[in-house]
């Protein structure tokens, strides 16, 4: 989809955030078409020099945005901020409670100064007896029973990725596409706030329906019990793992007839779905022994072909390859701070049979500082002084 028509073009939005939920917010604005600006401090983002597995925090959820850096405990740099925002269509923030507030830039105040801004703040909790803590993901997985649910008996495991953090970004982005749908009537802005702990329970909200249905407690995942006979992992004859699901009736008739199952086809006491269930100790060692038979290469077309739902067990490293994925575009070319190039997932929707897969950059910090200050009608000599003042900064080459 080209720049101009993408949904948001022409949307302005000033981003105070770090880490991963409020660069979520800006992440999908600017691919939906957004204008983006970043604000960092003076030096960049912390978030840019994290290791380990925080490092690629900022050049997922940082690309495509521009990069402003400046001193916002000066009052010239706070000026600076603010002739941004009150041009700006909506503003991003995920810093601690208070925060935000203690700079002068609190929701009440900038409502004064641009009566139609939206004020999406991404916080660890809604309003109520927790909303002053701190919370970062893995917090919120742990009380919110994602965490419980994840890792076997005793033993809670935070998912693989940050779920929380992403999802609580998306929130975000819903509740600020819901208040410009409401600001076409109303003219003026609101505050929007997402929050981790809320949307972790949102994610286990079925699990405490299925507790209010059965009156019994869901069980962790490794050791649930599975709503279909066959809905597990199996090893191939070349110790690979393929996940298999057969979760129709009509599914079951075509796995028995694909793998000449011949028995338990004709055996009516498995020829519905709950009777299967309850013979899952003798089905499954009859598939694994099955599928052991079979390298994973030989197997998945044949799953394939009969329609059930399977899945070879991935690495995120082998999905820079996944042929559905590179052939589909499901991947944009990004330029990395410092010139490298890779490709990253891009925005998971498709709108009039297109991706929004444009090529992005991740920016150096301090790389738009110019053209920012510019177009918010800042003149050369300005600029350049307050770059000599430590006022504001640009990149360097």
């Amino acid at each position: 989809m080209n720049a101009p028509n993408l949904p948001l073009a022409g949307l302005k939005v000033v981003e105070f955030t770090h880490m991963v939920m409020g660069p979520t917010v800006g992440l999908v604005l600017g691919d939906l078409g957004a204008e983006v600006i970043k604000i960092e401090p003076l030096g960049g983002d912390n978030t840019r020099r994290l290791k380990g597995s925080g490092a690629g925090y900022f050049p997922m959820y940082s690309r495509n945005k521009k990069s402003l850096c400046v001193d916002l405990k000066s009052a010239e740099g706070k000026q600076v901020a603010l002739d941004l925002i009150a041009g700006a269509d909506v503003l991003i923030e995920n810093f601690r409670p208070g925060a935000m507030d203690a700079l002068g830039f609190g929701a009440e105040a900038l409502a004064e100064l641009n009566p139609r801004l939206i004020y999406c703040s991404a916080k660890g909790f809604l309003s109520g007896p927790y909303e002053h803590r701190a919370a970062l993901d893995e917090v919120a997985q742990m009380m919110g029973g994602l965490a419980y649910m994840t890792g076997p008996p005793g033993r809670p495991l935070r998912a693989g990725s940050s779920v929380i953090d992403v999802m609580g970004g998306l929130f975000g982005v819903i509740g600020v596409l819901a208040a410009l749908a409401q600001r076409q009537a109303t003219g003026t802005g609101q505050t929007v706030k997402s929050a981790l702990f809320e949307n972790c329970l949102f994610l286990v909200g079925q699990h405490m329906a299925q507790y209010a249905v059965t009156g019994q407690a869901a069980r962790p995942m490794p050791v649930r019990v599975s709503a279909w006979a066959i809905y597990d992992l199996f090893q191939t004859q070349d110790d690979d793992q393929v996940f298999v699901g057969v979760v129709t009736d009509g599914q079951w008739r075509a796995f028995c007839a694909a793998f000449d199952l011949d028995d338990f086809a004709a055996d009516e006491t498995y020829a519905a779905n709950n009777g299967r269930v309850a013979a899952r100790d003798v089905i499954i060692p009859r598939v694994q022994a099955l599928f052991s038979t079979f390298t994973k290469a030989e197997l998945l077309p044949r799953l394939e072909a009969i329609g059930l739902p399977f899945a070879p067990v991935a690495r995120p490293e082998d999905l820079f390859e996944d042929p559905h994925m590179v052939q589909s575009g499901g991947l944009s070319a990004i330029t990395l701070p410092g010139g490298g190039e890779t490709r990253l997932p891009a925005l998971p929707i498709e709108m009039g049979g297109q991706r929004f897969n444009q090529a992005h950059v991740t920016p150096e910090a301090g790389a738009d500082t110019r053209t920012i200050l510019a177009a918010a009608g800042y003149g050369e000599d300005l600029i350049l002084d307050l770059i000599a003042r430590g006022v504001v900064a640009e990149a360097v080459a």
